[in-house]
């Protein structure tokens, strides 16, 4: 009988492990309750960084469009400066040729003889001189200096002995340069010199 008795109380433990129906709904309901309660406040928390994340984003969209006007002001500011700064300059040159204008208006009311209005232009042409000096513009050497095509532009060459070969003969229109940058070049005729390019 003992062997009965330990079979019976295996049999009894198997069926203790093991649940009923009713237990195993109840098991199952209390598992699915749980779920529920995770993951209600799993989608409340994934909504509240829904929400967060829409608030950084509108918060940028916001910021961008702050930076692009401010850009745009500035762009806009900096061409106004830029336009402002070049009709200063500008006005502050032409000032400097109005009396020279003004002395060419009187050369031309003037009633003198031709010798006078020569010498008058020849003064005007000093002051304008002047002025350009002041600018820091200054003519291009060009008269007996060696032809260079950097500073000179050649309209023809003249024969002579007198002077090298490729040498400027002479000036048709003067060049100028401010401080070292070419204004525009002098015009002029080069020396062909038929002793030395037989040589």
């Amino acid at each position: 009988m003992p062997e009965k008795e330990a079979e019976l109380s295996a049999l009894e433990n198997v069926e203790a492990m093991v649940p009923e129906e009713g237990a195993e709904g109840g098991a199952a309901g209390e598992l699915q309750a749980e779920e529920t309660t995770v993951g209600g406040s799993e989608l409340g928390q994934l909504q509240a960084e829904n929400d967060e994340l829409k608030k950084e984003r509108d918060q940028l969209k916001d910021r961008l469009a702050r930076l692009q006007a401010e850009f745009e002001n500035a762009r806009k500011r900096a061409e106004k400066e830029k336009v402002d700064f070049r009709d200063f300059a500008l006005g502050s040159v032409v000032e400097q040729f109005l009396p020279v204008l003004d002395n060419f208006e009187l050369a031309l009311k003037s009633t003198g003889s031709l010798d006078q209005l020569r010498a008058g232009v020849e003064l005007i042409v000093k002051q304008m001189e002047e002025v350009l000096r002041g600018l820091q513009v200054q003519p291009v050497a060009a008269v007996g200096e060696e032809f260079d095509p950097r500073h000179h532009e050649a309209m023809g060459s003249v024969e002579r002995e007198d002077l090298p070969d490729q040498h400027v003969a002479e000036e048709i229109r003067r060049g100028y340069r401010l401080r070292e940058k070419l204004l525009r070049p002098a015009l002029v005729r080069v020396v062909s010199n038929p002793k030395q390019t037989s040589e």
